[in-house]
């Protein structure tokens, strides 16, 4: 091995959030040719490159086990993707009720209107940051009606949503103390909207996961908590951030937007390609139940081993010139959504925001570009992270509707 290579896979730091935020893409090339399965001494996690080992990894849970926690070092919350089956199974089997492709579909009007309503927020300026003003907006209005959330305090909660998340990679004590109290705030107001959807059953996810039921068993209040902050965070940072890489893709790309506009049947396939571009799950830990020799390392039983799901949707020995942004890439196989058992359960309607939203901005917003050529900030974490901030501009253009209380 090189030197190059050598001082490459010295700098690969699993657990910090500057790692992901900055450019680890030679890191992850260096790693997945010379070690795929690679020991950080730093923070002590393994990290497995590849895209087959981290395919083999996620569907082997005797082996590498989820019921330690999702995330390194913090040990299982009360959610599915901290379980193992049979406990795993049987939560997302109540869980999945609020995820029905039937359910999923009759999403698509009500999202065609926010679409609208967030665009006409800014389409009279002809200029925004597309971040705030757009990508946060979606998902956390969806994700919001999904669970019981007021127009009125959708602010507050995409707010404690990024606190939430903020500490993971990052250990500055204003980003923890942020965590805390969001936390806090966090747990009140959702026990809140639970108390008031069991005297008041809407149709929502709320009052399905407190009426679903398998073997005559029913989520506990607690349960619905734990798996109302993972479909929170999960359905609302993911999805930001995929909108905003995804459109940075396309406009340093123009060919592919382009495209999109003179046949829309392009866009299901470039929102495949956007989600392995922006990969905004960077990794999910796992946790050896046994000693275990696994490519070309000799784990021990305890250790944690991250998922390293960005790496594993560059390998250049599963795609064809994965550094290319390329929407006719097939197959496109990629791990944005994990693989195996814990396959994302929000993956249909992550997919059916993305494609809504392009098609409403090819209508309105057709000729958006980038404002300028500075370089953009991308989120310290550990866990999801995408770009922070990205101005862009477009052809000004009048409303189309009366707008909703959105977050700007």
């Amino acid at each position: 091995m090189s030197d190059s290579n050598q001082d490459l896979i010295g700098r690969a730091r699993f657990a910090d959030g500057d790692f992901y935020a900055n450019d680890p893409f030679p890191i992850y090339e260096a790693l997945r040719r010379h070690a795929p399965v690679h020991r950080d001494p730093e923070s002590g996690l393994w990290g497995i490159a590849t895209y087959d080992l981290v395919e083999y990894a996620s569907t082997h849970p005797a082996i590498f086990s989820s019921a330690n926690g999702s995330r390194p070092f913090h040990g299982a919350n009360n959610h599915m993707i901290d379980m193992d089956n049979p406990a795993h199974i049987k939560r997302r089997g109540l869980v999945s009720k609020g995820f029905t492709p039937r359910r999923i579909a009759e999403h698509e009007p009500r999202l065609r209107q926010i679409c609208d309503d967030i665009i006409d927020t800014v389409c009279e300026r002809g200029s925004c940051e597309l971040v705030r003003d757009i990508a946060a907006q979606l998902p956390m209005i969806v994700i919001g009606d999904m669970l019981g959330v007021l127009p009125e305090d959708r602010r507050d909660v995409l707010r404690w949503s990024e606190d939430l998340l903020g500490t993971q990679g990052v250990g500055d004590e204003d980003v923890i103390a942020k965590q805390m109290a969001a936390s806090v705030a966090w747990h009140e107001y959702a026990t809140g909207v639970i108390e008031d959807h069991k005297r008041n059953p809407a149709d929502d996810l709320i009052t399905i996961l407190l009426n679903a039921e398998i073997e005559a068993e029913r989520l506990t209040d607690e349960d619905v908590l734990g798996e109302i902050l993972l479909i929170l965070i999960g359905g609302d940072e993911t999805t930001r951030h995929v909108i905003a890489g995804g459109m940075e893709a396309l406009m340093r790309n123009p060919q592919h937007w382009q495209a999109m506009l003179t046949d829309r049947s392009r866009i299901e396939r470039t929102v495949e390609e956007m989600l392995r571009w922006v990969s905004p799950i960077k990794n999910m830990c796992r946790t050896l139940t046994r000693d275990y020799e696994f490519g070309g390392a000799q784990l021990a039983a305890g250790d944690q081993a991250l998922l390293l799901y960005e790496s594993a949707n560059y390998d250049e020995n599963h795609f064809a010139e994965p550094a290319v942004f390329d929407p006719d890439r097939e197959p496109n196989d990629h791990m944005a959504f994990g693989v195996g058992a814990h396959f994302c359960l929000g993956s249909n309607l992550a997919r059916l925001e993305l494609r809504v939203l392009l098609d409403r901005l090819l209508d309105r917003l057709p000729a958006i570009t980038l404002a300028n050529d500075e370089p953009l900030v991308r989120r310290r974490n550990n866990f999801i992270s995408g770009i922070e901030r990205m101005e862009v501009t477009f052809t000004p253009s009048a409303k189309v509707g009366d707008g909703l209380l959105v977050l700007a």
